[in-house]
């Protein structure tokens, strides 16, 4: 083990490259199937295998001919659930085509009357989706008219007090001038005023 770390990491780029670069030259020169994998001190992965497979192919191979299980029952429960899924999904992807009205010569009359009907409760239950929505949008409408003419009626309650309150503003005006017109006037002459005073 090289002590420098710094020394060490250099040597690591250097080996990991030649080693790769071999792998390369093997695979193509003599048609070999070669899988590298590398592990750092650090934990980071560095792979490589040739072009005409994958390293997943290459440990299977492994697994098979060494005897040795590189897979737990875990993983391969895992893989199965993947298996099962993507075996769903393809006969998903088929009932898709056919309720699109695709691949529909290698079925048998049985099959198109499963389809025939399955599309007729599928329309059925999109009508009923639409009457819901329908019925939905024209309570909000009424809910909307009810509230504008409850609105309308308390501007129209707002006006009405208004314009009241302005016509007895205006009938106490009128009513103060009729008022002020009918007060006497008196007048009171002032002895002290000098063109009143008599001449002496």
């Amino acid at each position: 083990r090289i002590e420098n770390s710094t020394n060490r990491q250099v040597t690591f780029s250097k080996r990991r490259a030649g080693i790769i670069k071999k792998a390369r030259e093997i695979g193509v020169l003599c048609d070999a199937e070669v899988g590298v994998v590398i592990f750092s001190s650090a934990g980071k992965l560095y792979d490589f295998c040739s072009p005409k497979t994958t390293l997943s192919r290459i440990l299977e191979k492994y697994q098979t001919n060494s005897g040795k299980i590189l897979w737990d029952e875990k993983h391969k429960s895992l893989s199965a659930e993947i298996d099962r899924v993507k075996k769903e999904n393809d006969n998903m992807q088929i009932e898709l085509r056919h309720m699109k009205g695709e691949d529909l010569n290698s079925l048998q009359p049985k099959e198109l009357i499963a389809i025939e009907e399955a599309l007729q409760n599928g329309q059925t239950n999109l009508r009923d989706k639409q009457m819901d929505h329908w019925r939905m949008h024209r309570r909000n409408e009424k809910m909307l008219e009810d509230e504008h003419k409850m609105l309308a009626f308390r501007m129209h309650q707002q006006d009405v007090e208004l314009s009241g309150g302005m016509r007895e503003l205006e009938l106490g005006y009128h009513h103060s001038r009729e008022f002020a017109s009918q007060m006497p006037f008196t007048f009171r002459v002032q002895p002290s005023h000098p063109n009143l005073q008599d001449d002496k």
